[in-house]
């Protein structure tokens, strides 16, 4: 058996043992991003590691300054002495100070709070808390919803008033456990969720996940995954998509919240240790090359096979959907020959029967066309097509 193929492409590996994801870890693979707040940011991320990215927002968040319901439930905690703030997200926070300033009920706010305990979620809550000058008691190493209810369900609730600032849609079982404990509940909605205004990006970033034109869809809310799951069931593709993201697409999460309502679904999820956008990035830039390319040796070069391109000998080729889709099934069966009618069935469209073996012939007249060198693909007449490598040449 030949030696493994090796590219310029590849990930190399760190004195550590651990794959480097710089640079050009994800050239070759295309990622769906259905991020809104810090969507440059991320895209970034990913495009300087080499990825194609495909922006298509899922959701967008709308501030309620000016929503009664803030406005009751602020006067709510201003009522009578607060024992405990749950503060969920940074923004979320910031939004709710800033709402009572424009009410006059700033200094009053910021007076109920200093006497409270202030329970963060994560770095970023406890981060807007001390730059309103403010003390945290506590953030869970987790920074998870479950942690804080669970930390506080440990204490005796009975007849303590708690704040729990929501992050775009309701906290129903950890308010109801707090509420089951005696304690009085009063939820702070800063902001909440709304689908995005154009839906026709998600719409397409599904039918790509669906059909395999993407390696990986990358969430950083939970509310983006349930508006994708909405999107999808709406055009009747809801269990195509959960399939999708169970088989070929990695579905990439920021973190455990993000992730639940996946993992719900049974689905497994990539995530990063640290719920951060730049460790989602090398997570991806680590995960992909592992479980998404295929080395072989055919015609006597090298081959990489990548999401929508092909190395060959170390240089990069983008390749269209159908070449792509033809040099994919080809090499599930290195150096055995493929019938021309198995190859029409990955073909992308679908083409008719009377226009099949022709859109066959394009597309391998294409792929040899983007390869290069001759003598990959091989023509056997009359029975199909075959990758010129011997069986074991997989490196």
């Amino acid at each position: 058996m030949p030696s493994p193929v090796s590219s310029p492409l590849s990930s190399p590996v760190s004195p550590s043992g651990s794959p480097e994801t710089e640079p050009d870890a994800l050239a070759g693979f295309t990622i769906g991003v259905t991020a809104t707040r810090r969507r440059e940011e991320f895209c970034a991320l990913l495009e300087r590691r080499g990825a194609r990215v495909v922006q298509a927002p899922a959701i967008r968040l709308v501030p309620l300054a000016e929503d009664a319901d803030l406005l009751a439930a602020t006067r709510a905690v201003l009522a009578g002495p607060i024992d405990d703030v749950v503060i969920t997200t940074g923004v979320g926070f910031r939004g709710w100070t800033a709402a009572a300033e424009g009410w006059g009920l700033s200094g009053e706010l910021s007076a109920h709070l200093t006497a409270a305990r202030l329970l963060t979620r994560g770095p970023k809550a406890r981060g807007a808390v001390r730059a309103a000058g403010l003390n945290d008691h506590w953030t869970p190493a987790t920074e998870s919803c479950e942690e804080v209810k669970q930390h506080l369900l440990a204490q005796d609730l009975r007849g303590r008033r708690i704040a729990v600032q929501l992050h775009g849609e309701p906290l129903t079982g950890f308010t109801a456990a707090l509420r089951e404990a005696g304690a009085e509940v009063i939820e702070v909605p800063v902001y909440r969720w709304l689908p995005y205004r154009d839906p026709s990006p998600l719409r397409r970033l599904i039918s790509q996940a669906v059909s395999g034109g993407v390696d990986a869809v990358a969430f950083t809310s939970a509310p983006a995954v349930l508006a994708m799951l909405g999107a999808a069931r709406a055009d009747g593709l809801e269990e195509a998509l959960l399939a999708a993201f169970a088989g070929r697409v990695a579905a990439a999460c920021v973190g455990p919240v993000t992730a639940a309502p996946l993992e719900a679904r049974g689905v497994p999820v990539v995530q990063p240790e640290r719920a951060r956008l730049g460790a989602l990035a090398r997570t991806l830039a680590t995960h992909l090359p592992a479980r998404g390319v295929t080395r072989l040796v055919a015609g006597g070069h090298g081959l990489e096979i990548r999401g929508h391109a092909v190395v060959v000998d170390g240089e990069l080729k983008p390749l269209p959907p159908a070449p792509m889709a033809v040099l994919k099934r080809l090499a599930d069966k290195p150096g055995h020959v493929v019938a021309r009618s198995e190859l029409r069935t990955v073909l992308p469209g679908g083409p008719s029967r009377d226009s099949a073996e022709h859109a066959v012939e394009m597309a391998i007249t294409r792929l040899r066309r983007a390869l290069g060198p001759a003598g990959i693909v091989e023509t056997v007449v009359k029975r199909g097509y075959r990758l010129a490598c011997e069986r074991g040449e997989v490196a």
